[in-house]
């Protein structure tokens, strides 16, 4: 019974330490703007609210996160994911900043997150 319980804690335990390492994993929409040349490449996770959804766009979704930070053009996270939300929609997002993409006729993005997975957010 005693091994049963020290078990259960220590799973217990495994599973907060990974939710406060994922947690501090995550940054604002200013942070990922500000940092975004030394994010390229690597994953990210932002949690806000969708304000923008282009669905079906080049067989990917767009989603537009903002979350408080950012101001002008650089107030929002924009997000491609084969998954979608709705606009209002509380999320966490996780996917892989990519710089400087060109989609060409006048679709260019200097910070993009692709392959995005959508959670709700609690």
């Amino acid at each position: 019974m005693k091994t049963i319980v020290q078990s259960l804690i220590a799973l217990v335990l495994t599973a907060v330490l990974s939710a406060a390492a994922m947690a501090a994993d995550s940054m604002t929409v200013a942070d990922l703007h500000a940092k975004r040349t030394s994010l390229g490449g690597k994953q990210v996770t932002i949690a806000g609210t969708v304000i923008k959804v282009n669905n079906g766009i080049m067989k990917r979704n767009f989603i537009h996160v903002q979350d408080g930070t950012g101001s002008g053009k650089t107030d929002r996270a924009i997000f491609t994911s084969s998954q979608t939300a709705k606009v209002g929609d509380k999320v966490v997002a996780t996917g892989t900043v990519k710089l400087d993409t060109d989609f060409g006729m006048g679709y260019f993005y200097p910070t993009l997150v692709e392959q995005a997975t959508l959670t709700p957010a609690k």
